[in-house]
Formats: structure tokens, C-alpha cells, sequence
């Protein structure tokens, strides 16, 4: 088909992205095909000629090849279950970088299960440590001490730096108990035990 891009994979127009390969121009022909299925008019309206279409790939295709070819193709499912509209490649970007992380509970029910958490938080079964250092950044007696209309927002755009961080390679440390100190005594001298007993026989008039 002339709305294909060709097996072959070319020099990336980037020099600090890997040229993609034969996976990744496989993953950008199904990902248009099934752009072009759900959304039929937007599709034809946006690439009205083959030319057209075919720039836009390659331009898809030099930006997204950081991504895996199977990511690409979970990002473009989520993107039409969520969204009515023909995606922009920013907002492929962002989906993209959203599906490289599948261990990740979206933002909502991170919140959740940061507001129900029991205390002490650090001693807690986190389903990712994210979700502690976000309710940690946002403030544990904030989150639960106020609405979700409020407290919400407020978690979700710490969640979202740390995804960010996490995207960039940083890895986000399990939260650590803190041990208690453990019990010092230093033995009383023989002065001090006798004025200890002292006080002791006073109190117990013996």
C-alpha cells in the first residue's frame, strides 16, 4: 500500500535517537491503520493525500522510536479508548510514556490507596513505592483532612513528577521503617546506688 512506510528502516533525524527498526515502521503502519479505523472522518480530513500522510509517519516514526513497538501499540489503544479525538503526536508522546511503565497505578487510584493507608505509612504493602512518596510530598495530614475536589489535584501533580523522574531513569526508594533506638543504660556507681537505696528505704519507710 502507498500509505505504508517501507521495511526498511532509515537514518533517524535525530543523532541522539537509535535509527528505529523493522518493528518499530510495523507498530507506526498498524498504529495509523487503526487511527484511520476509529477515527474515519478526523483520519481523512487531517491526511487528505498520501504525500501528506506519509511525512507525518516518518516524523511519527523518528519521535516515537525511543519507544518499544509494543508500546506503541498500547499507547495508540489507550489513546482511542479514552479520547474522541485524532491524537496529536504530543499527546502520542505522552501516552507512550504512560504505557512504559505497566507496573504503575494511574493517578486516581493511587490517591485512593494513599488515603487509606494505615499508619505508619512506611510500614505499609505500597503497590509501588511511588505512591508513598507522592502522599509524602503532598502531605499525609493534608490528603486526609480534606476533600477529594481538593486533596486530589494536589496528589496527582506530585504523582505525575515522579512518574517523570521515573521516566528518566531515577529509581524511587522502598520507604524504610524506622528502627527504634535501642535501650542504653549506663550502671550507676556505688555513690549513686547507695543514694538510690537511700531513697528507696525512705519512700518504703524501712
Amino acid at each position: 500500500m502507498k500509505n505504508n512506510l517501507p521495511t526498511e528502516a532509515g537514518q533517524s533525524n535525530s543523532g541522539q535517537r537509535q535509527p528505529p527498526n523493522t518493528g518499530h515502521i510495523d507498530a507506526i503502519n498498524q498504529v495509523f491503520a487503526l487511527f484511520q479505523l476509529n477515527y474515519h472522518n478526523q483520519y481523512f480530513k487531517a491526511f487528505s493525500n498520501d504525500k501528506d500522510l506519509n511525512y507525518i509517519k516518518r516524523l511519527w516514526l523518528d519521535s516515537l522510536s525511543r519507544f518499544e513497538p509494543e508500546v506503541l501499540l498500547k499507547a495508540s489503544r489507550s489513546v482511542i479508548e479514552n479520547s474522541e479525538f485524532l491524537p496529536t503526536l504530543k499527546r502520542m508522546i505522552q501516552a507512550c510514556e504512560e504505557a512504559a511503565q505497566p507496573d504503575l497505578p494511574d493517578a486516581h487510584q493511587a490517591f485512593i490507596e494513599a488515603c487509606q493507608a494505615p499508619s505508619p505509612k512506611a510500614g505499609f504493602t505500597w503497590s509501588h513505592p511511588i505512591v508513598y512518596h507522592a502522599g509524602k510530598a503532598s502531605d499525609w495530614f493534608f490528603l486526609q483532612n480534606n476533600p477529594e475536589h481538593i486533596a486530589f489535584p494536589v496528589f496527582k501533580a506530585n504523582f505525575n513528577k515522579l512518574c517523570e523522574r521515573l521516566l528518566k531513569g531515577e529509581e524511587l526508594p522502598a520507604p524504610q521503617v524506622k528502627a527504634l533506638p535501642a535501650e542504653t543504660t549506663t550502671p550507676l556507681n556505688k555513690q549513686e546506688n547507695q543514694v538510690r537505696l537511700k531513697q528507696l528505704r525512705d519512700t518504703l519507710k524501712i
